[in-house]
């Protein structure tokens, strides 16, 4: 099972990297099996088509959020941590992954009928943002005049704005920079 997680994600990674290097049109399913070294049964056991891929930037994000987890420092606030996740998956966005296809997937979550996949509760994201938001809770970083549940709604909301708002402005400012400036701002209520 960790090999198939293992290609699933070489897969994803490099289809992103080439989708920012040479734009979504001119990546084919060609130049994603070869630069990631897998196979074209590899490629369509995961996914039906280059389309489908777009749904995978919850992986991506996800991967990069275990990534990051593993270097935090356990003696750190809980509101800082909040704060660190946040803006090492935005600057990932803003480096690797065009403003387009970040369009394309959230204007694909709101329209859909069927699998609205950043929402998953089982995704890794959403399992630690409620991992810290209880600590921060039980060691008073975080209020507890709301619950965990309402937390991290507000939490992951002022995410969801930020990249939202990042969209339909097409990219024309630093998300980085931006997130920086005022995550803690829509967050500030959060912290004790």
């Amino acid at each position: 099972m960790a090999q198939a997680n293992t290609t699933k994600m070489k897969i994803t990674k490099v289809a992103w990297r080439l989708f920012h290097e040479k734009g979504y049109n001119e990546t084919t399913i060609d130049d994603i099996v070869a630069e990631s070294g897998t196979s074209k049964g590899s490629f369509y056991h995961y996914y039906n088509s280059k389309d489908e891929l777009l749904s995978s930037l919850s992986d991506l994000c996800d991967a990069k959020y275990e990534e990051t987890v593993k270097t935090l420092d356990p003696d750190m606030n809980a509101f800082d941590k909040l704060l660190f996740l946040c803006y090492t998956v935005h600057d990932m966005f803003e480096k690797e992954i065009p403003v387009g296809l970040i369009a394309s997937l959230y204007s694909s979550q709101v329209v859909t009928k069927g699998d609205r996949h950043l929402q998953h509760k089982d995704r890794f994201y959403y399992k630690i943002i409620r991992e810290i938001i209880q600590e921060g809770q039980y060691r008073g970083e975080i209020t507890d005049d709301l619950s965990c549940d309402e937390v991290q709604k507000l939490y992951t909301m002022a995410e969801r704005a930020i990249i939202y708002d990042y969209c339909i402005c097409d990219g024309s400012y630093s998300l980085s920079d931006y997130t920086r400036e005022v995550m803690p701002r829509l967050i500030c209520s959060l912290k004790k």
